[in-house]
């Protein structure tokens, strides 16, 4: 049930993404120019649909698997501070775009899968918890590839939003750090926290001399 519910809010904003690209498809209206184009003032709006709007099939094809994956990974292992921690990269990413990017338009969902990637990869490096470490790990393993999406290249690609987004994650793991629930202890690991305490409590007793 846990993981069914991580999943949902990704998979529903996924839905809403090929709903946007089918939309544009069928009605042969590009919707580019949400994008974010910065320091423009009508380029504002595209701090909040920026995400939403891709340049074709491919594009959202390619965001899609791995923002399912992030998405739930965020949801499940932080769900207590999951929508703040989405909230800040999203907005932040979209901001950072529109002050310091290239004049042209920005758009996909990529700033926030390299937010994401970030988060869950910095968030087990500053808790210094071994199994988030492993989480950070897995994210290394699956999208360390991903670190070259920040340096300029593919004119087509918007690598300012790949690293503003990047950053965005690493920010919110950097205030998140003590912060929300650690990861889920499954029963066979909270038995052995109960026989610990049961050990802790004995030797108490027998320390104890009249």
């Amino acid at each position: 049930m846990r993981l069914i519910n991580s999943i949902i809010y990704p998979f529903i904003f996924v839905c809403l993404l090929w709903l946007i690209m089918i939309f544009q498809y069928v009605s042969h209206i590009n919707l580019g120019g949400f994008g974010v184009f910065p320091r423009h003032v009508d380029g504002l709006i595209g701090i909040i649909t920026m995400p939403l709007i891709h340049a074709n099939y491919s594009h959202l094809i390619s965001n899609t698997l791995p923002f399912l994956i992030l998405g739930s990974g965020l949801n499940y292992f932080y769900p207590d501070i999951a929508t703040r921690v989405w909230a800040i990269i999203y907005i932040l990413t979209g901001t950072l775009v529109w002050l310091f990017a290239r004049t042209s338009e920005h758009i996909g969902a990529s700033g926030i899968i390299y937010g994401l990637a970030a988060f869950l990869l910095f968030e087990g490096i500053f808790r210094k918890d071994i199994r988030l470490m492993a989480i950070s790990l897995l994210v290394t393993i699956f999208y360390g590839g991903i670190i070259w999406g920040v340096f300029p290249g593919n004119p087509q690609v918007s690598w300012e939003g790949h690293l503003f987004g990047a950053l965005s994650g690493i920010f919110a793991a950097y205030i998140y750090k003590k912060k929300g629930a650690k990861p889920h202890k499954h029963d066979w690991e909270n038995e052995e926290d109960k026989e610990e305490d049961g050990r802790h409590h004995i030797s108490h007793y027998y320390e104890v001399k009249p």
